[in-house]
């Protein structure tokens, strides 16, 4: 059996190639933890990419590991349910927390929809001078020439202070946001409470928070554009039940952190490791948009998402059964050869970077992606116009989950241009 604690980035690809296939668990954890997991999707997207995994620590799942048919479920809700939870662990089942991620049309397309403009075209367009106000502010005030830790100074501030604004939420308490993210995501394992039930107190004190809010905003005479106010005063969402309204919040909280934090660190760690394209960054800053795709799809910092099979399901010469948990790696669809050429490598200037699934595809593509991107967009935009090279100077500390492919360090020293 494969001891997956003792497999570290030297060993993975020896480890994949030669394990037999009923033996490969690519929701373990310590994989990610490691950074040893790309070979073993590699290995499944060439050898059995509808793969069937009858033993795990969250029961039998199906991985899907290509990204033809990643796409292929992600737009099938008719047969493939997002309903009740969209990764691979049930813990909070019992809890009953739900979001509009985790619901079928109609009820998804109603809460989706009340929520929506304050990430649309035209209040981001306000928002950027905001964004680059606190990029600015940020990046001015981090040491020259000593080294910190890139994810605490930059990465979760940044991500703080946006999802601050999005909500409206009192900005000296803004890093409670990040907290309650941390623990939603990964539990006992964020270090910050012991077990899950320490957790569910913590976010019963989350929902406590929201629900003051959220009255307080349900006034008509309140004015505001924020996420609270939206869900507050929309006709189809302002009688949510509680754990409705807590599994909304964290949906938002989460997707506006997780993801745009973990690619302002990976960004940073993936020119580290391809120097010759920061050269070519700094030799031609036209390419930051196209290079925050890029990163977005080298990162992809929610590894996966989960369906369950509504019907027996014949997929690609496999029988998904009814009730079947069926995982989309977004990840492996993200470094499938067959659509990326050189999947494995950061190309800042690559033809076809915008066709990653990081964001996902079909009715639940993430409606917050152009906020990330143009976050990410500003933070290289100011970072060229300051810095000659932000350099790692030391090992990154992974986040110990299958879901958020993240860091909680990333030792670096800035050098000024």
């Amino acid at each position: 059996m494969i001891d997956y604690q003792a497999i570290d980035p030297t060993n993975a690809h020896q480890m994949a190639a030669n394990a037999p296939l009923d033996e490969l668990d690519v929701s373990n954890w310590h994989l990610f933890q490691a950074g040893a997991e790309l070979p073993f999707f590699a290995r499944l997207r060439r050898d059995d990419p509808v793969h069937f995994h009858p033993e795990s620590r969250y029961g039998p799942f199906w991985s899907i590991t290509r990204h033809e048919h990643l796409m292929e479920i992600d737009r099938d809700h008719r047969r493939f349910s997002s309903q009740d939870t969209i990764t691979i662990n049930d813990v909070f089942d019992e809890f009953e927390i739900a979001s509009f991620i985790a619901m079928d049309p109609p009820k998804h397309d109603a809460q989706r929809k009340a929520v929506s403009p304050v990430v649309g075209p035209r209040n981001l367009a306000e928002m950027e001078s905001l964004i680059r106000e606190r990029v600015i502010d940020i990046l001015d005030n981090l040491p020259l020439e000593q080294e910190f830790n890139w994810v605490e100074r930059v990465s979760i501030e940044l991500t703080t202070r946006m999802l601050a604004t999005l909500f409206d939420f009192p900005y000296e308490q803004r890093h409670k946001l990040t907290y309650w993210s941390d623990i939603n995501t990964l539990g006992p394992k964020s270090g910050l409470v012991a077990t899950w039930e320490e957790a569910r107190e913590e976010l019963l004190d989350c929902l406590a928070c929201f629900q003051r809010l959220f009255a307080e905003r349900a006034d008509p005479n309140h004015k505001g554009f924020d996420m609270v106010t939206m869900l507050a005063q929309n006709q189809k969402t302002r009688t949510m039940p509680p754990m409705e309204l807590l599994g909304n919040v964290m949906l938002l909280i989460v997707g506006g952190n997780d993801t745009t934090r973990n690619s302002i660190t990976g960004g940073v760690l993936a020119l580290n490791q391809y120097p010759d394209e920061y050269a070519k960054l700094r030799q031609d800053r036209s390419l930051i948009p196209n290079m925050v795709s890029e990163i977005i799809r080298w990162q992809t910092p929610l590894a996966h998402m989960r369906r369950t099979a509504l019907e027996d399901v014949d997929f690609h010469g496999k029988t998904i059964r009814k009730g079947h948990k069926v995982v989309m790696w977004y990840l492996s669809g993200n470094r499938d050869e067959a659509v990326f050429e050189d999947a494995d490598r950061l190309i800042i200037d690559r033809g076809n970077a915008r066709a990653h699934v990081s964001f996902g595809f079909g009715i639940h593509r993430c409606m917050g992606n152009r906020l990330a991107e143009m976050q990410l967009r500003v933070l290289w935009e100011e970072i060229t116009k300051r810095f000659h090279w932000i350099e790692v100077v030391g090992e990154p500390v992974r986040t110990l989950s299958n879901f958020v492919r993240g860091y909680s360090e990333l030792p670096v020293r800035v050098h000024a241009l």
